[in-house]
């Protein structure tokens, strides 16, 4: 071996002697037998301060949920609404609850309930993991650990409650029986409904005592403690319906596991539907459906229900009480005075709803819920079964200005684009058919988009919509506000008659970001809510783009033309800017009004509910079909006059070249004129530009003096409440108020 050889030997043999030392060092401290002694040790410290958290944390007194207080609602400006505080409770023994019902509540929440030691160490495990991270409301607890949370802890999600959870739960179930605790469950529990505990449950959903319920009863009032608000059937929409009858075929199912039920029983059980919803006592008038409105917006907010049903929250609300007297007045003068339900079977059907909001804010000023809220329960302002009808057909014009659409033909689509009028024909370009007829089956020809919106023409709507993109313009209406969850809400042509569910809170915040230059505005009836050192953080009402100024503004400006020379007269102010749309759905069974100022937006519905079904409005009042020009526009102008009373009349600031709105261009000089052709015509152009109640086009002129009259308004403009000869109610007439009112 040579030298250089050699060497090398020697410094490879060193580098392995290195490394052997180092790995011995490491050795030294991470053998096997040195990590399972640190694994014991790290046991052994956990097992420890679990022994010593035990030996600290002892079983407390019932919480402040389980010893409710008042909440003290207050209008806007600090005075005080209602109190409530009569928490709706009855603790019964469980020997009055029938033993499969008993049975249904451990199906549903935790099958080894009665073998467990009281907790779920893993289900604990994880959620102090996802609290620790941040992640929310985690499940995985037992029935005691549920029972423990509700009467002794609180809601709030964090590890040292999580913690001290775990520790009483574990001494609870050492020292009550498991028949104690599963009584203190279900008697503790939040059912919705105001209804805390199985009876008060039972007497809200099912209308009988606790010891009378059936196994299916059992089963859902088991199931709706996942989430009272969504799976309270009478308020739930199509998703939570699906979700909580998936949950009840759960919970039987479980008992069939655990030999509860047998199969042959569970099979020939169906779903029990609940009984509509009961007034609560203590809640008279408008002020029940504010509060109930209030809580529900704290929910979303991230407030516990039951923390919010166990009181002590002052909540104050953005309701002006000049504005709510107005409103009630306005719809007691207009509609419910002249009803006489003894007499006309078809008044005591009428249900009215409206809500107010103010643009610039989006809170809610004003709100008509219905007769009252121990009289009708339903709040009729946040009711979505009703069609809005034409009143969306601003939001497929907004569509088509803010995806720059055009027609079949490539034309631009603006106030002044020409449309085929006719009654009943059928839309190009869809590979649905689809031929919609128009009030009273009239035939308009060749009519601008201004005049087709003040008229309400469905043939044209029905068009644009399907030139803009149906999934266009279902995008849109969600982003200005409405709810694509709504029934009926489907991509299909006839969505342009507005044939999907929509409440008046809902459309009052739609033509509130129209008002708002495009901003978005979600109602809010809360202005702020406190409880000791908490305040939720609500989210800001005005939120975001939702469509650009220049569509937004554009629409505003052609909706100025409804009440000028339209469907809307009704509603004209003197001096004071008005923009709105009338509705009235297929067969008469609801109307709407909803328009606005620039500093005030109102919606109102009208709608006929029978005891099952809804039914036709025609003949309310001794008149004939009720469009919504009619009753539902005199409530509007009734309220917003009241409402705006001592206040300067205001114009729209519209940034826009289109519409009703726009003034039409000076006159051309002598000059000018000269070198033009000589015609007493205007322009095309400028007759499009021109107000709704200047000369028609020629070529307007020309196809409307073909049709059945050459007039601007409906065919039964002389009465909006006469009868109607053709039976169709999709569009409505111009009202009988005829002020004057200056172009906005």
């Amino acid at each position: 071996m040579g030298r250089a050889e050699e060497r090398r030997a020697r410094q490879k043999s060193a580098r392995r002697a290195k490394r052997a030392a180092k790995a011995g060092g490491i050795r030294r401290f991470f053998t096997w037998k040195w990590l399972l002694g640190y694994v014991l040790g790290l046991g052994v410290l956990c097992v420890g301060a679990f022994f010593v958290l035990y030996l600290l944390v002892s079983v407390p007194p019932a919480n402040a949920v389980a010893k409710a207080e008042a909440n003290i609602y207050k209008y806007s400006d600090g005075t005080i609404m209602a109190k409530t505080g009569d928490v709706n409770r009855e603790s019964v023994p469980l020997s009055k609850i029938p033993k499969k019902v008993q049975h249904t509540f451990v199906a549903a929440e935790n099958k080894d309930f009665y073998s467990d030691s009281g907790v779920s160490f893993t289900g604990t495990a994880r959620g102090l993991i996802n609290t620790a991270l941040g992640r929310g409301k985690q499940g995985g607890s037992t029935i005691t650990q549920q029972y423990v949370k509700n009467y002794y802890l609180s809601q709030e999600q964090t590890v040292s409650r999580k913690l001290k959870e775990l520790v009483i739960s574990l001494k609870v179930d050492q020292q009550k029986s498991k028949d104690y605790i599963l009584a203190g469950y279900i008697n503790t529990s939040y059912y919705g409904r105001g209804a805390y505990g199985i009876q008060a449950a039972a007497r809200a959903y099912y209308d009988k005592d606790v010891e009378d319920l059936t196994v299916e009863q059992g089963a859902y009032l088991a199931s709706v403690l996942q989430a009272p608000s969504q799976y309270d059937w009478a308020a739930a929409g199509p998703n939570g319906k699906r979700l909580v009858k998936a949950r009840w075929n759960y919970v039987l199912d479980n008992m069939v596991e655990k030999h509860w039920l047998s199969a042959a029983e569970r099979k020939g059980m169906k779903f029990d539907v609940p009984v509509a919803p009961r007034p609560i006592p203590g809640r008279d008038g408008q002020p029940g459906y504010f509060i109930d409105a209030a809580n529900k917006e704290l929910v979303k907010a991230g407030v516990a229900e039951n923390e919010i049903e166990a009181g002590g929250w002052t909540i104050t609300l953005n309701i002006d009480r000049k504005k709510q007297k107005a409103l009630e007045k306005a719809v007691r003068t207009e509609l419910t005075d002249k009803l006489d339900p003894e007499k006309r079977a078809v008044d005591k059907h009428a249900q009215v709803g409206a809500v107010s909001v103010d643009p610039k804010t989006g809170g809610v000023v004003a709100m008509y819920g219905g007769a009252g809220y121990t009289k009708h329960y339903f709040n009729n302002a946040t009711r979505e079964d009703y069609q809005p009808a034409s009143t969306f057909k601003p939001l497929i014009l907004a569509s088509a200005l803010e995806n720059g659409s055009t027609t079949q033909d490539g034309t631009p689509i603006t106030a002044s684009t020409v449309y085929d009028g006719t009654s009943r024909r059928p839309v190009k370009g869809s590979t649905t058919g689809f031929a919609p007829p128009n009030e009273d089956n009239k035939s308009y020809g060749p009519i601008s988009v201004q005049k087709a919106m003040n008229n309400s023409v469905n043939s044209v709507f029905a068009q644009m919509a399907v030139d803009v993109g149906l999934d266009k313009v279902k995008d849109t209406a969600v982003d200005l506000g409405m709810n694509e969850n709504a029934g009926g809400f489907d991509v299909r042509p006839a969505m342009s008659l507005g044939v999907m569910g929509a409440s008046p809170y809902d459309m009052a915040g739609v033509y509130a970001t129209l008002d708002n230059h495009g901003k978005k505005v979600t109602p809010a009836i809360v202005k702020a809510a406190e409880k000791g050192d908490e305040r939720p953080e609500l989210p800001d009402p005005v939120n975001g783009q939702a469509i650009s100024r220049g569509a937004a503004d554009s629409v505003t400006s052609v909706l100025t033309g409804v009440v000028d020379d339209g469907t809307g007269q009704a509603v004209r102010q003197q001096g004071q800017a008005v923009a709105g749309k009338t509705g009235t759905s297929d067969d008469n069974k609801s109307a709407w009004f909803s328009g606005y100022t620039p500093d005030l937006v109102t919606s109102v519905g009208m709608f006929g509910e029978g005891e099952k079904k809804q039914v036709s409005l025609r003949g309310t009042a001794g008149g004939g079909r009720v469009n919504g020009g009619d009753f539902p526009a005199r409530i509007w102008a009734a309220y917003t006059e009241a409402a705006l009373n001592g206040e300067r009349a205001s114009k729209f600031d519209l940034d826009t070249d289109m519409g009703a709105a726009v003034k039409p261009p000076a006159p051309p000089s002598s000059s000018d004129t000269a070198s033009e052709s000589p015609s007493s015509s205007p322009s095309a152009s400028e007759s499009a530009s021109e107000s709704p109640s200047s000369s028609p086009t020629a070529s307007e002129s020309a196809s409307e003096s073909a049709s059945a009259s050459a007039s601007a308004s409906a065919s039964d403009d002389a009465s909006p409440n006469s009868p109607d000869p053709s039976g169709s109610a999709s569009d409505d007439p111009p009202g009988l108020l005829r002020r004057h009112h200056p172009q906005g």
